[in-house]
C-alpha cells in the first residue's frame, strides 16, 4: 500500500505524476531508446541467435545492463535460457558453479570436475531441451586473465565444429583493451561482435527526459530547455546520470515551491550530487 505521506508520494503529487519517471525499475517497453542502445540490443540478439561470443562495452551508467535486459526480453523463453553472473570476481570455479546450479545440476568440489559438469549441462540444455543457454557475465572488466581463459575453455566443444551456448561479456571499455593482450588472443579471436555503447547527444537526452515524463503522466513542459541542456552537459549524456540529476532537480524545485524545473534547480542538483 502506498503511503500518501511519503516523500516520494508527495513529490509525485506535487508534479502531477502517476509514478516516478527517472528510476531504474522502469519497464523495458517504457524506456526511451537512443540509437546506440538499439544497436547494442540488436547485437545481443544476434549473438544469442547464432550462439556466438559477444562483447558489449560502455562507461559507467551508459546503459549496458539495461540493453541486456531489453535484448533478453525479445528472446523466446522456450528457446533461450539466460544465465546471469553479476559478480565475476567469484573466479572460474564460482562461475562454473553458478552455471551448474542454473541448469539444475549439483556442483562438484573440484574445479576441473565442475567445469566438465558445466560444459555437459550447457550442451545438454541445447540437445535435450532445445534451449540455447545465454551466459551473461556482467562487470566482465573485473575478470582475471585466468577467468577469461576459463570461459574460453568452456566454449570448446566438438572440436569447435558447433557452439552449445552464447557467451556475452559486458563491461567497461578497459575490457576491450584487456582482450588485446597476447595471452588472451585465443579468446579475442573468437568474439563474433563487439560494440561500445555511446552516450546520448543533446537531442536524445531531451527525448529521453520527455518520454519518461510522458510515461509518468506529464506531457506538458516540466523542465525548461536550458535546464535540460545543463542536465545533458553535466551528465555527459549517460542515462544513469540523467536519472540522478533529473530527480534531484525535481526535488530542488519542489522544496522551493517552483512551478517548473529551471536552470537554477538543475545547478542545485549538480552541486548536491557532487558533494
Amino acid at each position: 500500500m502506498v503511503n500518501p505521506t511519503s516523500p516520494i508520494t508527495q513529490l509525485q503529487t506535487h508534479w502531477s505524476l502517476s509514478r516516478m519517471p527517472f528510476t531504474k525499475n522502469i519497464p523495458i517497453q517504457a524506456l526511451s531508446a537512443h540509437p546506440s542502445h538499439l544497436e547494442a540490443v540488436a547485437r545481443i540478439g544476434w549473438v544469442a541467435a547464432q550462439r556466438q561470443i559477444g562483447l558489449i562495452a560502455g562507461e559507467v551508467g551508459a546503459g549496458k545492463t539495461v540493453a541486456v535486459r531489453a535484448a533478453l526480453a525479445t528472446l523466446e523463453p522456450a528457446r533461450h535460457l539466460p544465465i546471469y553472473v553479476p559478480d565475476p570476481t567469484i573466479g572460474p570455479r564460482g562461475i562454473y558453479t553458478q552455471v551448474v546450479e542454473a541448469l539444475g545440476g549439483t556442483p562438484h568440489r573440484w574445479t576441473t570436475t565442475v567445469q566438465r559438469r558445466a560444459s555437459d549441462l550447457l550442451a545438454g540444455e541445447l540437445d535435450e531441451r532445445g534451449r540455447v543457454p545465454v551466459l551473461i557475465i556482467d562487470e566482465a572488466h573485473l575478470l582475471s586473465n585466468q577467468a577469461l581463459d576459463a570461459l574460453r575453455m568452456l566454449t570448446n566443444s566438438d572440436m569447435d565444429a558447433t557452439a552449445t551456448f552464447c557467451l556475452l561479456l559486458v563491461g567497461q571499455p578497459t575490457l576491450r583493451r584487456k582482450l588485446k593482450m597476447a595471452v588472451l588472443t585465443a579468446l579475442d579471436q573468437r568474439i563474433a561482435t563487439r560494440y561500445t555503447i555511446t552516450p546520448m547527444n543533446p537531442e536524445e537526452t531531451t527525448g529521453y527526459i520527455n518520454a519518461h515524463l510522458a510515461w509518468a503522466g506529464r506531457t506538458d513542459t516540466l523542465f525548461t530547455s536550458d535546464a535540460i541542456n545543463q542536465l545533458h552537459h553535466a551528465s555527459r549524456g549517460y542515462p544513469r546520470a540523467v536519472n540522478v540529476l533529473a530527480t534531484a532537480a525535481m526535488i530542488a524545485a519542489y522544496t522551493t515551491t517552483k512551478p517548473i524545473i529551471d536552470l537554477e534547480c538543475v545547478d542545485t542538483a549538480i552541486t548536491e550530487t557532487n558533494q
